[in-house]
C-alpha cells in the first residue's frame, strides 16, 4: 500500500477528527477570500468615494485575517498531531521512517487543503454579494452588488494557502522528529494533579481585579491618568491580567476545594464533577485566562467601533451642519441647482444669508483656539440671520447683541465662553471696533468641502447687532450664501458632485456639504466596523474551537473513567448532568469575567463620555447578547459531543 493510499484510508477512517481540521481550514479560506474579493469587486470599488483608502484598509484587514488564520490552523494542526501520537508510534514501530510519516501527513494536508480552498473560494464568492450588500448598507449606499470571483482574489488566496500548507508540513515534520516511541504510546497517560489552593492568593486575585476596575472608573480626567498615563495604563493592564489568572488558578480552585469539604459533597453526583474539575484546574488555567481576556477585548473592540459608527453622523453634523451651502449664483444657475436637488432629494427649506468680508484681522488668534484652521479675514453677519439659521436647523441657541457687542463663532467648544469686563476688542473694516462678549459653537459657514472629501480653511465669522450691520453694509461689497435643507442628505453624494462642479466654475466660490465629509468618515467607520466584526468572528470561532479541542481531548482520555462510573450504576441521565455541570464551569466563568471586564471598559470610556447613553447602552448590550448567544450554542454542542465521545467505546 502506498503512502498516498494510506493517507486516503486514514481520512475515511477518522472522519470526525479530520472534519474538525477541515472545517477550521474551510472557515479560514471563506473569510480570507471574502475580504480579498471585496478589495477587487468592481461594483464595490465603483461605489466607494475614497478608493485608495478603501483598498488600503481592506488589504491591511485581509493580512490581519490571514495572520489569525495561520495562528488558528497551526494550533488546530498541533492538536491534530497530538491526537495521533499513538498512531504515529505504531507506524514507526512497524518500520516506517520519520520522513515517510511526515510525507503521509503532507498528503493528508494537501487533500484537505485542496478541498477547503476550492470549496472556500466557491462559498466565499457566493457570499460576496451578501457581505458586499452589508458593507454598502453600512455606508448608506444603494448600489447593487453582484456575485464575483475576482481573479486577483483567487490567485492571492491560492498562493497564501499554499504557503500555509508548507508551514504546516514543516510543523508536522518537526513534531514527528521530536517524538520518542515510548512517549507516543504513553501520550495520553499523563494526569494532572490537584493543586493546593491558597486563600490569601484567592483574595489577592479579587483585590487585583477590583483595583484595576477602580482605576478605570477614575477616568481620564483624574490626575493619575493625566500625569502618569502610560504608567497607569500599564499598571491597570498588568493588574487585570494577573488578577484574572489568579482568579482561575486560585480563587476558583479554592471555591472547588471548599465545596469538596462541604457536608453534602457525597450527595448526588456533586463529588464526581467537582473532583474532575479540581484535577483539571492546572491544565485549564491558561485557557480560562486567555478566553476571558480575549472575550473582553472582542466585546470592547466591537462595542467601541459600533458606538463610533452609530454617533458618526452626529459628530460630523456638529462641524458640517449645513446639508448644502454655497455662494449665491445667478438666477438661471440657481434654478438649475434646485432642479438637480428636487429630482432626487427634494428641498425641505432654504435660506439666504448675506455678510461682509473684512480685511485680515491681526489679533484674531486671541479669539480662536486653533487659528491655523480658520481664514485670516472675518465674515460679518447680523444676529437676525444667525437666529434664522438656528430656526432652520432646529439646533443651537438664539443670540441677542446690542450696540458694539459681537460674538465670535468657533468649533470644538462644549460650552460657550463668556468674556468678563474689560471686554476684548476687535477692529474690522479699518476703523470699526467691536467688543467681543462671547464665543459660541455654531458653524454658520462650515468648513469648505469638495466631493472627494477635501477641505480648506473655515471662514472666521463675527456676529453683530442688526443695526450695526445695516450701518456697515452701506457702500460695501456683500457676500451672499444659499443654505439648503434637503431630504435624506446621507445619500446625496451624486447631487453634491453635480452642484460642486457647477458652483466652482466661478473663481473664489464657496461650497460646503454635509455629505462630502460624512461619506468619507462613514466609509472609514464602516470599513473598520466591518473588519472588526470579522476579526471578532474569527477570534470567537478560534476561542470556541480551542475549548472544543480541549474538551475533545479530555473526553477521549476520560472514556474509561466514565465506563467505570457506568459499571457502578450511573445511568445516562446522571451522566449527562455530570457533563453539563463540568462543562458549565469551563464555559461560564471565563464568559462572565470577560463580560464584566468589557462592561467596565466600555462604560467608563464610551458611555459616560458620549451623551446619548440610552442608545449606546442598547448597542453595547446587543453586542454582548450576541456573544453570549454564541457561547451558549457552543456550550450546548460541546456537551452533546462530549457525551457521544465517552460512550463510543461502550457501544462497540
Amino acid at each position: 500500500m502506498s503512502l498516498f493510499d494510506l493517507s486516503w484510508r486514514n481520512m475515511k477512517r477518522n472522519f470526525r477528527l479530520y472534519a474538525i481540521y477541515f472545517i477550521s481550514m474551510l472557515v479560514g479560506v471563506i473569510i480570507y477570500f471574502t475580504f480579498s474579493g471585496l478589495m477587487f469587486n468592481e461594483d464595490v470599488v465603483t461605489a466607494i468615494q475614497n478608493k485608495e483608502n478603501y483598498k488600503t484598509i481592506i488589504f491591511i484587514a485581509s493580512m490581519i485575517v490571514f495572520a489569525f488564520i495561520v495562528f488558528f490552523i497551526l494550533y488546530a494542526n498541533s492538536f491534530f498531531m497530538k491526537q495521533r501520537k499513538k498512531e504515529f508510534g505504531m507506524y514507526i514501530l512497524y518500520g516506517m521512517k520519520e520522513r515517510q510519516v511526515a510525507a503521509m501527513v503532507f498528503y493528508e494536508t494537501l487533500f484537505l487543503s485542496a478541498i477547503s480552498v476550492t470549496s472556500g473560494i466557491f462559498i466565499g464568492g457566493l457570499l460576496s454579494k451578501f457581505f458586499g450588500k452589508i458593507l454598502m448598507n453600512l455606508m448608506h449606499y444603494k448600489e447593487d452588488i453582484s456575485f464575483a470571483f475576482p481573479l486577483e482574489a483567487v490567485v492571492s488566496t491560492i498562493l497564501l494557502f499554499a504557503l500555509l500548507i508548507c508551514i504546516i508540513t514543516v510543523q508536522s515534520y518537526l513534531n514527528v522528529r521530536r517524538m520518542q516511541i515510548v512517549e507516543l504510546f504513553h501520550a495520553k497517560e499523563k494526569m494532572d494533579k490537584p493543586l493546593k489552593f491558597s486563600m490569601p492568593l484567592a483574595i489577592l486575585s479579587i483585590l487585583f481585579i477590583v483595583a484595576s476596575y477602580y482605576t478605570i472608573t477614575m477616568g481620564g480626567s483624574s490626575n493619575i491618568w493625566k500625569d502618569y498615563f502610560k504608567e497607569t495604563l500599564l499598571a491597570t493592564t498588568v493588574a487585570l491580567i494577573v488578577g484574572t489568572y489568579l482568579f482561575f488558578r486560585q480563587f476558583s480552585g479554592w471555591i472547588l476545594q471548599k465545596m469538596s469539604q462541604s457536608q453534602n459533597y457525597l450527595h448526588g453526583n456533586k463529588m464526581l464533577w467537582i473532583s474532575s474539575l479540581r484535577f483539571s484546574i492546572r491544565g485549564n488555567t491558561v485557557n480560562f485566562t486567555f478566553n476571558s481576556l480575549i472575550s473582553a477585548v472582542i466585546i470592547f473592540g466591537v462595542g467601541f467601533i459600533a458606538v463610533d459608527y452609530a454617533v458618526k453622523a452626529d459628530v460630523v453634523r456638529k462641524e458640517y451642519p449645513n446639508d448644502i451651502i454655497f455662494s449665491s449664483q445667478d438666477n438661471r444657475t440657481q434654478k438649475q441647482i434646485e432642479q438637480i436637488m428636487n429630482e432626487s432629494h427634494p428641498i425641505i427649506a432654504h435660506k439666504t444669508i448675506t455678510g461682509i468680508q473684512t480685511e485680515k484681522i491681526a489679533n484674531r488668534k486671541s479669539f480662536l483656539d486653533y487659528p491655523n484652521y480658520y481664514t485670516e479675514e472675518f465674515y460679518i453677519f447680523p444676529e437676525e440671520q444667525l437666529n434664522a439659521i438656528v430656526d432652520l436647523r432646529g439646533v443651537g441657541e438664539k443670540v441677542d447683541v446690542q450696540g458694539d457687542e459681537a460674538i465670535v463663532l468657533t468649533r470644538g467648544l462644549d460650552t460657550p465662553i463668556t468674556y468678563q469686563s474689560p471686554l476684548p476688542e476687535m477692529t474690522v473694516l479699518k476703523d470699526h471696533t467691536f467688543h467681543v462678549v462671547e464665543r459660541i459653537r455654531f458653524p454658520l459657514l462650515s468648513i469648505p468641502t469638495d466631493a472627494s472629501g477635501g477641505s480648506e480653511h473655515q471662514p472666521s465669522v463675527l456676529v453683530i447687532a442688526d443695526e450695526a450691520f445695516e450701518y456697515l453694509k452701506e457702500n460695501r461689497t456683500l457676500s451672499s450664501y444659499e443654505i439648503y435643507k434637503i431630504e435624506d442628505p446621507k445619500t446625496s453624494n451624486n447631487v453634491s458632485r453635480q452642484i460642486y462642479d457647477i458652483v466652482m466654475q466661478s473663481e473664489g466660490s464657496y461650497y460646503s456639504a454635509f455629505i462630502d465629509m460624512y461619506s468619507i468618515d462613514i466609509e472609514s467607520s464602516s470599513l473598520i466596523l466591518f473588519s472588526v466584526a470579522f476579526f471578532a468572528a474569527i477570534a470567537l470561532f478560534a476561542l470556541a474551537s480551542v475549548i472544543y479541542f480541549k474538551q475533545l481531548r479530555e473526553a477521549t482520555e476520560e472514556r474509561e473513567h466514565y465506563a467505570i462510573l457506568r459499571k457502578m450504576g450511573v445511568d445516562d441521565r446522571e451522566m449527562k448532568q455530570i457533563i453539563r455541570k463540568q462543562l458549565l464551569f469551563v464555559f461560564l466563568p471565563p464568559l462572565l469575567l470577560g463580560l464584566l471586564h468589557s462592561w467596565y471598559l466600555l462604560y467608563y470610556t464610551v458611555i459616560l463620555i458620549v451623551k446619548d447613553s440610552h442608545a449606546l447602552t442598547t448597542i453595547i448590550f446587543s453586542v454582548m447578547g450576541l456573544y453570549v448567544l454564541t457561547y451558549i450554542i457552543f456550550y450546548v454542542s460541546s456537551t452533546s459531543i462530549y457525551y457521544k465521545i465517552i460512550n463510543e467505546k461502550n457501544t462497540r
